[in-house]
């Protein structure tokens, strides 16, 4: 599936931006012109399910990461998925080959704690702005308002296809580019055991002290330090 992109700066190099579930390329609202002022042609996906992309048949990560790779060019030099996305971006990087790639708190493990399922996500489609502003303390309005948004034009089929990932790790076994796998404090997904695995498959592990799951939304500069030396 060809999906809708957006693209921020004209710069001679090119950084891929993947969103989560339930999000699409708004989350990148703030990143997407700082990488612009970096120098780079900054190009974000909408999945598919998600904003102004079409909807699917399926929702396996397969699928998603098939659709990257049709989309997105190959050998930009920076490409960088959050959560689903950077799950999506680890079963595509062997097509897509950019030089660096890093992993924002990805979902290579589903099981959350609490037994709380990918189902569960299915149920924020209705979610009122004041909850999401009550669950994100640390958000700025407009990302709440973004939230909003991109709730509603969100398939939530898209999370009940990820149900059979419960049990299923897909944590990578090598980092096929140069990799850094940015983690929430604490990472709900990637536990330290996890992140030992990562580290010693040849991928730089790196906290973001303080922050929660979607990182560039609670601590934008923080975020962007934990960057510094891959991009």
């Amino acid at each position: 599936m060809q999906l809708h992109t957006h693209t921020w700066g004209e710069g001679d190099r090119i950084a891929l931006l993947i969103h989560g579930i339930m999000a699409d390329h708004r989350a990148w609202r703030t990143v997407g012109p700082a990488l612009a002022g970096k120098g780079y042609r900054v190009i974000a996906v909408d999945l598919r399910g998600h904003g102004l992309s079409g909807r699917g048949d399926a929702y396996t990560p397969e699928a998603f990461a098939d659709d990257l790779a049709e989309t997105l060019p190959a050998g930009a030099e920076l490409a960088l998925g959050h959560s689903l996305g950077g799950l999506t971006l680890s079963l595509a990087v062997d097509r897509l080959r950019p030089k660096r790639a890093v992993y924002s708190d990805p979902a290579w493990h589903l099981e959350l704690p609490g037994g709380v399922g990918p189902e569960a996500f299915a149920e924020f489609k209705s979610v009122p702005r004041a909850h999401i502003a009550a669950m994100n303390p640390r958000w700025d309005a407009e990302d709440v308002d973004v939230e909003v948004a991109t709730l509603a034009l969100w398939d939530e089929a898209s999370a009940l296809g990820l149900a059979a990932l419960v049990e299923r790790d897909l944590l990578p076994r090598t980092a096929v580019v140069p990799s850094l796998v940015q983690l929430a404090d604490p990472s709900l997904i990637i536990n330290e055991e996890r992140a030992a695995l990562l580290r010693a498959r040849g991928f730089e592990v790196r906290t973001v002290k303080g922050a929660g799951h979607t990182i560039q939304r609670d601590d934008f500069d923080r975020f962007m330090s934990s960057l510094d030396g891959w991009i």
